[in-house]
């Protein structure tokens, strides 16, 4: 399992097996958040499967589909709402981790992280979101 900590509270992955789902748990994640939808690949575990292995490993299990170029308003309102309500730490999980840490970032913008805080947590865990940087500015001044 490929984990990169963003912060103490978050982490991202690429897709995880529902045998990782058990290990993320051991490790002392509380809550996993699947940003694939079921139909991105063939061959996909879907969110059913999660969900099982969630339960199984006494995490809660979110699915919030992220399709790839589809930063939604709702997408975010519904992962703001999550983060609100959840136990942490929390693993959020995607093909690559690339588009779970779009929504974090987007997140923290919102809750009032300074966007270059949020561009160089990202950086260390291996996302480049500079180019991310204007969305984050509009999304922490829009609310």
């Amino acid at each position: 399992m490929d984990l990169r900590q963003i912060t103490p509270e978050f982490a991202v992955a690429p897709q995880i097996t529902p045998e990782e789902v058990a290990q993320a748990a051991a490790l002392g994640y509380r809550t996993l958040i699947n940003n694939r939808p079921d139909t991105e690949v063939e061959e996909q575990i879907d969110s059913a499967a999660m969900a099982a292995a969630a339960a199984a490993a006494g995490m809660a299990y979110h699915h919030l589909p992220y399709f790839p170029g589809a930063l939604t308003p709702d997408l975010v309102a519904d992962f703001e709402a999550v983060m609100a309500d959840v136990a942490t730490p929390v693993l959020a999980y995607c093909r690559s981790g690339t588009r779970s840490s779009h929504l974090w970032a987007m997140w923290q913008a919102r809750e009032g992280t300074p966007v270059g805080t949020i561009v160089a947590a990202a950086e260390r865990a291996g996302y480049d979101h500079s180019g991310l940087a204007p969305l984050l500015r509009q999304h922490a001044e829009g609310h």
